[in-house]
């Protein structure tokens, strides 16, 4: 018997081992194996097996089988083998994206061992002996250190046991410098067992003479032995005010006993349901269009104003799923979403509820993997990588802000949107998607519209708030002496003043982190660019350097130019950091703070801040557009958009459909509550078309216009879009390669290509870019024989000498 095997690598196709008879027993696709290709060890997973040998070749034989059960089933690699189709990519570049770092272990892999496991080998079998001291000798190994320590033997399932029991980890897990979580429990050694021996040994004098602290530890140990079911070390330590070594000294006199034991990382609450809200009259119509278009559609887009309350629409679907056991995945945009949500869901739905996302450590993914592959996990919150989950019993996926452009994923491959891909990925298990939104996608409203997807509206916020009032500020009456741009005008400081006097809470939004986004000689008009890409560099002036946005490169700030020798720089425009400087002279008695990429980078850093936010600790919070995302406070009567003039100018496509979703986004964050908000845009371009449709929170009449441009250039949601990327560290090279990759298309789709041509930033990381365009009609045919002539030309072009090192990257549906 054979298998085709998927591993972790960017390989043309999937290559084939052979299975040993005395291996076939209990196994399945889905199942990790050992396997060797030029001579680096890999886990694969088994895809499915095949009866006849290859023609062309001796396949080599699996060496070990890894799993007793597979670790994804029949919808997993079914995703993974759509996934690597439609957008382009390898199926081992699907399952490194997917997998937890400790299923995906390779001869690259590096074992760290585990400091908190101790010397204490006793439990471990002859080969996991000789790796665990090895370990304790050096500290790290790689996997053909392993190899050598056992000869040459079956290396990753000793490899699997030792992660398993704790001995070690890989590399990737310590990237977080996060620990396995266990828990010390107390309790009392069995010879005092008995209240007879227990008030024996209390009236000890001459045990408890010079011992006043150990008597006063015990004493509270058994008072929190009849309040609690257990008995923690920080628990003890702490009623007790008594130190570790007076702990300590029980345990050495054998009168309590210490254990420490394995916990779940994650929370886990009591499993329960509680819907302690009635809907609105709105939500129960819109409720109902939904399990109606359900009946014959399995996608429904539910378009709702800001504060409509598709959230608690949501709980009610996620409700009925529950009460069939079945798994429901509910899929964010971004990380700072989750925090408020969470606690919601969490209230509703207690235990039945988990959380994934890209800020967990490989060892909270690990667990939360193995509870959705067992079905323990009915409701799952996650960003787009929860998508990869192993669900078994899936019935509704719901997309919450569908339109964000996070759900996208850039680089590395695979480059999928999330969004897509979740409803293809339910209808492998015949189950429903939900798209929601207040600000749809052109692409998903088109879809409705048009009968595709089932159409549900809530226009109408909860309560029936009124929307907030929208002004613009005409930012050519405000420019200071040196030419710059004004960061708060005198309309909107009065507007902020009243609000704070009110007690009320003000949302600043500008879509620019740092201080300043450039600064320019004086003199000569110089600007400091980054070396590594064609980038001007941002001036952080927290930490006092600049940054490049792009590479992460970090330069000292720059006091001379580099053209002419002057001392002096004017900074040019204004970051978050800027804005939250001002505000501090402007309103010396307000708390202020900021929410963006840098100022909440911890784990759990965007959720302290919301709460601070949420319990009006903060009175003005300036931000990015992580401000924008769905996030829900009662007290916010005032919102701000700084600098609309820079939604607006973008050479795009979708330049007015971003900016009209961010306005109308940030724009909802106020008035939720009662209904009185204002939202002040400053901006100078007053007649731009979008202003006016945010102004009258007028969707349709944008979609109408937006569709209507689109239609006439072929644009999506008219035509499929596909970006071709080339990289390379020699600009002729690229120009030539993207030139030569253009000619051979031109023959088949010259009616549909652009290109060759340099993106807006044509350097970055020390590669220069070159792009292709392939606008295609929506015909299936001719979409499938693009990606085949491209997959073609770009194998041809890395046969040529001169070509070999140019990277290649072609992008379904680009954001």
């Amino acid at each position: 018997m054979y298998a085709e095997i998927i591993i972790p690598l960017a390989l043309p196709k999937n290559y084939t081992w052979q299975v040993p008879d005395h291996l076939t027993e209990g196994l399945l696709p889905g199942c990790r194996v050992e396997v060797s290709l030029k001579n680096k060890k890999y886990a694969g997973i088994i895809k499915k097996f095949l009866k006849e040998k290859p023609e062309s070749f001796d396949p080599r034989p699996i060496e070990s089988v890894l799993d007793a059960e597979p670790l994804i089933y029949k919808e997993q690699l079914e995703l993974w083998e759509w996934i690597a189709q439609y957008y382009m990519c390898s199926e081992g570049e699907v399952m490194a994206a997917s997998l937890p770092a400790h299923f995906k272990l390779s001869s690259e892999s590096t074992l760290v061992f585990n400091e908190s496991f101790g010397d204490d080998f006793s439990s471990l079998d002859h080969d996991e002996y000789l790796v665990a001291e090895a370990l304790l000798l050096k500290k790290e190994l790689k996997i053909p250190e392993v190899q050598e320590i056992l000869h040459g033997g079956a290396t990753y399932p000793v490899v699997k046991r030792l992660i398993d029991k704790s001995v070690c980890y890989v590399y990737e897990s310590l990237k977080e410098l996060y620990k396995p979580k266990t828990e010390t429990y107390i309790s009392l050694h069995p010879d005092y067992a008995t209240d007879e021996k227990m008030e024996a040994l209390l009236n000890e004098d001459k045990e408890w003479s010079r011992a006043e602290k150990q008597m006063e530890l015990l004493l509270s140990f058994l008072h929190l032995k009849k309040t609690e079911p257990e008995v923690t070390r920080p628990a003890l330590l702490k009623k007790s005010g008594a130190s570790d070594a007076q702990l300590k000294a029980l345990i050495s006199k054998n009168i309590l006993v210490a254990e420490q034991r394995s916990v779940d990382r994650l929370r886990v609450l009591p499993r329960n349901i509680h819907i302690s809200f009635d809907l609105s009259a709105a939500q129960e119509l819109a409720l109902a269009d939904i399990k109606k278009h359900f009946e014959d559609k399995n996608v429904c887009l539910l378009h709702g104003y800001t504060s409509s309350g598709k959230t608690q629409v949501y709980i009610k679907l996620i409700e009925q799923q529950l009460l069939e056991n079945k798994q429901v995945l509910y899929l964010v945009p971004e990380i700072a979403l989750t925090s408020q949500i969470v606690r919601r869901l969490q209230s509703h739905f207690g235990g039945y509820l988990g959380i994934y996302h890209s800020r967990f450590s490989q060892n909270e993914r690990f667990e939360i993997w193995n509870k959705v592959r067992k079905g323990e996990v009915k409701i799952l919150l996650g960003a787009r990588s929860a998508l990869f989950l192993p669900f078994t019993n899936l019935s509704l996926v719901i997309v919450d802000e569908e339109h964000d452009s996070s759900y996208k994923q850039q680089d590395p491959a695979p480059r999928y949107h999330a969004r897509d891909t979740a409803i293809y990925y339910a209808s492998l298990f015949n189950a429903k998607t939900l798209l929601g939104s207040a600000t749809p996608s052109v692409e998903s409203y088109y879809n409705a519209v048009t009968g595709k997807y089932g159409l549900a509206e809530l226009l109408e916020r909860f309560g029936q708030v009124a929307m907030p009032v929208i002004r613009l500020i005409d930012m050519k009456k405000f420019f200071q002496k040196d030419g710059t741009k004004v960061i708060c005008t005198p309309v909107l400081q009065e507007a902020i003043q009243e609000s704070l006097d009110k007690k009320k809470q003000v949302i600043l939004f500008r879509n620019r982190r740092g201080y300043s986004p450039y600064q320019v000689c004086k003199i000569c008009g110089w600007i400091p660019q980054c070396k590594n890409c064609d980038v001007s560099l941002t001036f952080h002036k927290l930490t006092n350097k600049l940054l490049c946005h792009y590479c992460g490169t970090s330069y000292p700030p720059v006091n001379t130019c580099a053209a002419c020798g002057n001392h002096e720089f004017i900074h040019r425009n204004f970051g978050t950091e800027k804005i939250e400087e001002e505000l501090e002279t402007l309103f010396p008695n307000a708390h202020i703070a900021r929410m963006d990429v840098d100022s909440v980078r911890g784990k759990t850093a965007h959720d302290m801040l919301i709460k601070q936010f949420e319990q009006k600790r903060v009175d003005i919070l300036v931000g990015t557009q992580m401000v924008v995302k769905g996030l829900d406070f009662d007290h916010v009567d005032l919102v701000g958009i700084l600098d609309a003039d820079s939604l607006l100018n973008f050479s795009e496509f979708r330049v007015n459909e971003r900016a009209f979703q961010l306005m109308e986004q940030v724009s909802g964050r106020a008035g939720r509550k009662d209904g009185k908000g204002k939202v002040l845009i400053q901006v100078a371009n007053t007649r731009h078309p979008v202003l006016q449709w945010v102004i009258d929170h007028d969707f349709k009449a944008f979609y109408q216009q937006e569709a209507a441009a689109r239609q006439q250039f072929s644009y999506p949601p008219f035509s499929r879009i596909i970006r071709i990327s080339f990289r390379h560290k020699f600009q002729e090279i690229v120009h030539d390669a993207a030139s030569v990759f253009a000619l051979h298309l031109h023959k088949d789709f010259g009616n549909y290509l652009t290109g060759p041509g340099e993106p807006v930033i044509a350097r970055i990381r020390n590669q220069y870019i070159m792009e292709l365009m392939l606008k295609l009609p929506k015909n299936g045919s001719t979409i499938a024989y693009a990606k085949q002539v491209i997959h073609q030309q770009k194998a041809i072009l890395q046969n040529d000498r001169k070509f070999r090192s140019v990277v290649v990257v072609p992008d379904i549906d680009p954001v």
